[in-house]
């Protein structure tokens, strides 16, 4: 079987694991503590990061946008990127901009403080990059707004690996309680139809020892 290392609230690994998901792929998951610099973890990724995919024929697979992609190439049944040149450009435009934009400006700020900053000895949370993440994710939930007014869903008509890295992105987000739903009734819309995708179920159960999730994580219903 197909082995994920991961990390239960990372953005990049959990947007691999949706895309397994939702391929119907069969895979374990093995939560990597990249601070530890296992030996054994560093043979499959000398960078020391998550996620990595070991395929069952044993290739090893890194970064979760070239995982992602070799996923839909190689299993083609159902295709995440887009069936026409403009639809995948276009998912591969919002997924970059959730990997890069909004994980520099936001989920590292607000995520890595929060769970993973005292892991690698780099001290306690910062309140000030706390407060700018916070004010950060205001203006990104704007510009979310304003795509998801002009489309069903992310990319345009079909749910595809653009959906699939922002919601990586932003469930990590609702974890720590970090977006107050009410004021983006359209971004609430759509997270419901996300959430409620039988992919999204195992995400929805991560636990950190000592950090439990917001009250409304786990509910379809929220």
């Amino acid at each position: 079987m197909r082995t994920l290392y991961h990390w239960p609230l990372c953005p990049f690994c959990r947007k691999v694991r949706l895309a397994l998901e939702e391929k119907k792929l069969d895979f374990k998951c093995v939560i990597e503590y990249v601070w530890r610099e296992r030996e054994e973890f560093l043979e499959l990724n000398p960078l020391g990061q998550v996620p990595v995919l070991v395929e069952e024929n044993k290739t090893i697979l890194l970064d979760s946008t070239a995982i992602v992609e070799y996923l839909d190439e190689v299993y083609p049944e159902k295709k995440l990127l887009g069936q026409s040149v403009t639809q995948r450009t276009e998912s591969r435009r919002v997924m970059a901009y959730f990997d890069t934009k909004f994980n520099c400006e936001v989920t590292s700020k607000l995520v890595f403080e929060k769970t993973l900053k005292r892991h690698f000895g780099l001290g306690y949370t910062d309140s000030n990059i706390i407060r700018e993440g916070t004010k950060n994710l205001k203006k990104h939930l704007d510009y979310i707004c304003w795509l998801i007014g002009r489309r069903h869903w992310l990319s345009g008509d079909h749910f595809s690996l653009a959906d699939i890295a922002a919601v990586a992105h932003l469930s990590s987000l609702d974890y720590l309680g970090h977006i107050s739903w009410e004021h983006y009734p359209e971004i609430y819309d759509w997270y419901s139809r996300v959430k409620s995708r039988p992919s999204m179920r195992p995400l929805l159960e991560d636990r950190l020892p000592g950090l439990a999730p917001s009250g409304h994580y786990q509910d379809l219903d929220f």
